[in-house]
């Protein structure tokens, strides 16, 4: 069940607002298997002018969880999305499936790169993976004398 439907040929010209909500297993319907979890309530504003001509403005809010790209332990993400563009149905629908344009507007408002807020990501993955020194050593300040540290250590 689709619950993304509008029906186009219920009511005539003018404005209505619809409320949807985007879980977990509307992801899971398009086989995404970045977004683990989710809930993003979906606003839609239909402006109906003629009997088969429509146009809709989506609002998103909520939430969507991922993995940090850094240490691959669940991050949740915010969900806020009012896409500029404005959505048209072909004219021969009688009722306006708005699902896959929820999914793209959500994958979309997702950013590129997924990463936890600094040190808040597993300590045990970032020290495995040695970014905790790299971390260390870039925070450290720059002296002119660093590339002389540990020179008569060696022997």
């Amino acid at each position: 069940m689709n619950p993304f439907l509008i029906p186009l040929n219920d009511w005539a010209a003018g404005e209505r607002r619809f409320s949807f909500q985007a879980g977990t297993e509307f992801f899971q319907m398009f086989e995404n298997q970045e977004i683990l979890d989710a809930d993003v309530n979906v606003e839609v504003t239909v402006h109906k002018s003629g009997a088969r001509k429509a146009e809709a403005v989506l609002c998103l809010h909520g939430w969507a969880t991922v993995l940090c790209d850094r240490c691959l332990e669940p991050l949740t993400l915010p969900v806020d999305a009012a896409p500029s563009e404005v959505l048209t149905p072909s004219e021969s629908e009688a009722e306006w499936d708005l699902s896959q344009a929820v999914y793209d507007y959500v994958c979309l408002s997702l950013p590129l790169q997924r990463v936890h807020p600094e040190g808040e990501c597993n300590p045990d993955t970032v020290r495995f993976l040695g970014l905790q020194e790299r971390a260390d050593e870039e925070a450290a300040p720059s002296s002119p004398f660093s590339a002389l540290k540990g020179l008569f250590d060696s022997k």
